[in-house]
């Protein structure tokens, strides 16, 4: 059997990392061919990372990036499709909401080369947002679709999809989150950073919706200034440099740090007291870690998340920001177990062969 995994973002690598192990260990006759559409350019998606990630580089590198939501789309599509001519893949295999899952999954569509599609049924039920449109156009490609949860798996049947399609075998991402944390590594800045572990905040923040709104980013910024913990925050250069532009001051009790490779990431996550983010993953990841999350969005296609109250959607208001950070803990009765056992992997790897 051969399948054809399409990714363009570093989170995508790090859950297409848990099926390839999982192809690996269950049968030998499976060839996975990896393409990088090259969406997101990232110079720290080097051997090391993808050594820290245990799986071979991409064998196809697309090359696409850096222009608008259709220019990309439309020139992935068009790459796409002549390589799956090429290869003629049984199965093309795409995750989560970029425009790389939606060009690979029409692509595929229209050769009639069935698609499976990791991470389906999300909704955060906003429509401007690119990543929702995304997912929905996705999964009505698909023709097998993983659900991680029983709300997106609910989500999906509101929208017709046959209920023979959709399967609930948990979250990839948790099977990532605990292969990691034993290989996860302190950043090297962090012993003289003054900073203790456990006692700091987490934050991250790399949505379009923020960091291109200087009124949303300057709440952010005053939220975190009161923050009673010190606070970490990776920033990529471009942000950075927005920030100067608007004429915003990083506020003193936030260290700005260059952008962490994912085992650092992951040190971090599990040595923080709490995160604030807008990333989908990482509130995820707050949660596999059993971190309160501070959400700096106004809605989440994770919403099991705030109805167990671990997550606490408060947008870009500086005073809701601050709040929370203040009054952020886990409930007493955080025992319910959202995602999956750990094994989601091998059972989607499974579900496909």
């Amino acid at each position: 059997m051969k399948i054809l995994t399409v990714i363009g973002a570093r989170p995508q690598f790090i859950k297409a990392a848990v099926l390839s192990r999982a192809f690996k260990e269950h049968r030998q006759d499976v060839e996975e061919i990896i393409v990088h559409t090259g969406q997101h350019y990232d110079a720290n998606m080097s051997n090391v990372f993808f050594d820290e990630l245990d799986i071979p580089n991409p064998a196809h590198n697309l090359g696409v990036g850096g222009g608008s939501h259709g220019e990309n789309t439309g020139r992935m599509l068009e790459k796409l499709e002549a390589l799956f001519l090429i290869e003629e893949p049984d199965w093309v295999l795409v995750y989560g909401d970029t425009d790389s899952t939606l060009a690979a999954a029409l692509a595929a569509s229209k050769l009639h080369v069935p698609v499976a599609h990791v991470e389906a049924g999300l909704r955060s039920f906003n429509r401007r947002m690119p990543e929702e449109i995304n997912r929905v156009l996705t999964d009505h490609m698909a023709t097998l679709l993983f659900a991680p949860t029983e709300t997106a798996r609910v989500n999906l049947l509101r929208e017709g999809i046959a209920a023979e399609k959709i399967h609930v075998l948990g979250d990839v991402m948790y099977d990532a989150a605990l292969f990691y944390k034993a290989r996860a590594s302190e950043p090297a800045w962090f012993a003289g950073s003054g900073i203790t572990q456990d006692q700091f905040v987490l934050c991250t923040v790399h949505r379009a919706e923020n960091t291109n709104d200087p009124a949303r980013m300057e709440g952010i910024l005053n939220g975190l200034s009161a923050s009673n913990l010190p606070v970490v925050l990776p920033l990529h250069p471009r942000t950075r440099g927005k920030l100067s532009q608007a004429g915003l001051a990083i506020p003193g009790n936030v260290t700005v740090v260059d952008p962490v490779g994912y085992l650092e990431m992951v040190w971090l996550e599990a040595h923080c007291k709490l995160i604030a983010t807008d990333s989908g993953g990482v509130q995820k990841e707050a949660y596999f870690h059993r971190k309160p999350c501070v959400t700096l969005r106004d809605e989440t296609e994770w919403i099991e998340l705030v109805e167990c109250r671990v997550n606490t959607l408060v947008g870009t208001n500086a005073n809701a920001i601050e709040a929370s950070i203040l009054n952020a803990s886990l409930p007493a009765d955080f025992d319910e177990w959202l995602y999956g056992d750990g094994n989601s992997g091998m059972k989607i790897a499974l579900a496909i062969l």
